[in-house]
């Protein structure tokens, strides 16, 4: 006999575009407390899992991964009409990723250079986060995403509550922590000020600097921190990137790490 699916529950979709895989770990990765998610929400699309409906029509659709293909744009389109909420997932979701940093660099030029029959390669001229091709309703930030963000996502949907947005500064989870600040102690180049928590502090609780996976918090002030950077005695180019890494599309970073490239090639001038 089938089993009856709870008519309260949310119908869930899971989908990946141009990524690893990694952020589709926070949903498998739970153990125990995967069994009380499946008791929350119906899973109808996510192939990590064993379930493949891609075109089902669903309530809520995770997406991973960025737009870097024809492709990827086109599922990207087909997902924003099968769901009610759509929410991008993890860093290539809402920045780019890592593979975004070929928008800063000739692409074709790479591509002749790896491939001996580039023209069989079918890929847009940027990789960019899903937001900037579709209506995304909400975002959860990080590289990967954590088991927490999801829970606490799906949680606030089903009681009804409007998500918030989680985007405070990793400095204030290193206060709540109690840990010595590396940039005051060690004079290391920590992008703490200017990323979001949702970490809980891990690089610096292990005496590194921040590197940024969470991407840009609330009111950035990239451009004091980089001069900050410049006082420890990084070059144009180390600070330059600093802020292209994982993020390196999103909008301050971006801005940030092209300042300094120009300064860079001013001073090679």
């Amino acid at each position: 006999m089938s089993q009856q699916v709870n008519p309260t529950k949310l119908t869930v979709a899971l989908h990946k575009l141009t990524s690893c895989s990694g952020c589709q770990l926070a949903f498998l990765n739970q153990g125990a407390t995967l069994l009380e998610l499946v008791e929350l929400v119906d899973f109808k699309h996510f192939i990590e899992a064993g379930l493949n409906h891609p075109d089902e029509k669903v309530d809520l659709a995770f997406v991973e991964g960025s737009v870097s293909t024809p492709e990827d744009l086109k599922r990207a389109q087909q997902i924003r009409q099968n769901s009610k909420l759509v929410v991008s997932i993890g860093a290539c979701a809402t920045s780019g990723g890592v593979q975004a940093l070929r928008n800063m660099a000739d692409g074709n030029a790479w591509m002749q250079a790896v491939y001996t029959r580039p023209d069989f390669i079918a890929t847009l001229a940027t990789s960019t986060g899903v937001a900037e091709h579709i209506k995304v309703d909400f975002e959860l930030w990080g590289c990967p995403i954590t088991v927490r963000q999801v829970n606490h996502f799906i949680r606030q949907l089903l009681f009804g509550a409007r998500p918030r947005p989680e985007a405070e500064k990793l400095c204030m989870e290193c206060k709540r922590r109690q840990l010595v600040c590396v940039m005051v102690t060690q004079q290391a180049p920590c992008l703490g000020p200017v990323v979001r928590t949702g970490c809980g502090a891990l690089c610096p609780a292990f005496g590194r600097a921040c590197y940024g996976c969470f991407g840009p918090s609330e009111q950035p002030n990239c451009h004091s921190l980089a001069n900050r950077f410049a006082g420890l005695g990084l070059v144009p180019r180390e600070i330059a990137q600093r802020f292209a890494s994982i993020h390196s599309h999103s909008k301050p970073f971006r801005k940030e790490s092209h300042h300094w490239q120009a300064i860079e090639v001013k001073e090679i001038e």
